[in-house]
């Protein structure tokens, strides 16, 4: 089977998690409490790169033959993949450029240098980052790794899936989970095919939730509201993602900016977590009472890399 034609598996995902438990402790599973129910969260705000993202890096990067990781790989991100990304390449020596939008937190665009992938900045709105990455791949060639609709970054994605079953002894009940284009949801569906599975996305973005009710691909509107979720902002799903979580998965959740905010303050207060915005949407729900908890529910804390400034400013405002 070609690369074109490959699709996730939960072979895969099992294989994925091999792989990471092999480089990487796994991330705490903490237990929380809201209206006196208690429920879980899974930290991976507490990953090397501060996010799940260096799950699906490694699985992909890690599956490329020596003549791909020679040629070197190209991605695009707001942050956090480009760090898992770059985390992956420089332990494995390939080569990374990653596409970033201008306006990404100056955080993760520091981040992604210091791992030393080269950085390829585009406007946005304004410029389609595909296409961008496209320029780059016809001038340079290597390897395309999308953020999410790609079946090996599914895959590894999915690894957290397989990590929290075996940390309670069982299959959670329900996993919350923050939604950009799709790829953690997915992965944990295949993952975890008795759980019930709940992406959240931000007001305005949720086009993964639009696009499992209508059963096809829905794109963001042409002029979606600003959110505080960078990383939560993909246009459109990708097929790939649509194809595994239709019929494992309900359309989901919104939260607003304001229900993000009242979460980072919750997981510093309540966890002692930093949690960025994009990766407290999952928690968001549940505390605006949007998602229902019992003691087999795990929500997901999916990246850490909070802007110091702004991140002080929530917590003040609380």
């Amino acid at each position: 089977m070609s690369e074109a034609q490959r699709r996730p598996t939960r072979e895969g995902v099992i294989e994925a998690a091999a792989k990471v438990a092999a480089i990487l402790p796994p991330t705490p599973l903490l237990t929380a409490e809201i209206a006196g129910q208690r429920f879980w969260v899974k930290a991976e705000v507490l990953q090397p790169i501060g996010a799940f993202k260096i799950r699906g890096a490694w699985h992909r990067l890690s599956a490329l033959s020596e003549e791909d990781r020679r040629r070197g790989v190209v991605a695009v991100s707001s942050g956090n993949h480009a760090q898992g990304i770059a985390w992956a390449a420089k332990r494995l020596g390939i080569p990374a450029v990653i596409v970033m939008p201008h306006d990404a937190p100056q955080v993760k665009l520091d981040a992604t240098r210091a791992l030393g992938a080269e950085i390829v900045l585009y406007q946005r709105p304004g410029e389609d980052r595909d296409a961008v990455a496209a320029n780059v791949l016809a001038e340079r060639g290597g390897t395309l790794v999308h953020a999410f609709g790609d079946p090996w970054v599914i895959e590894g994605q999915g690894s957290a899936g397989i990590e929290i079953a075996q940390q309670l002894g069982r299959a959670p009940s329900r996993l919350v989970a923050c939604c950009g284009g799709g790829g953690l949801t997915a992965g944990l569906a295949l993952a975890c095919p008795e759980s019930e599975i709940i992406p959240v996305e931000p007001l305005g973005w949720d086009q993964v939730g639009q696009s499992l009710a209508a059963g096809e691909i829905v794109p963001a509107s042409p002029n979606p509201p600003k959110t505080i979720c960078d990383a939560l902002q993909p246009l459109a799903t990708k097929q790939i993602n649509l194809d595994v979580l239709l019929g494992r998965s309900e359309p989901g959740v919104v939260v607003t900016d304001d229900e993000v905010r009242a979460a980072q303050r919750f997981a510093f207060s309540k966890l002692r977590l930093v949690v960025e915005p994009g990766g407290a949407a999952a928690l968001a729900a549940v505390i605006a009472g949007k998602v229902p908890v019992d003691d087999g529910t795990v929500v997901m804390l999916t990246g850490g890399n909070a802007d110091p400034a702004a991140f002080a400013q929530t917590i003040a405002e609380g």
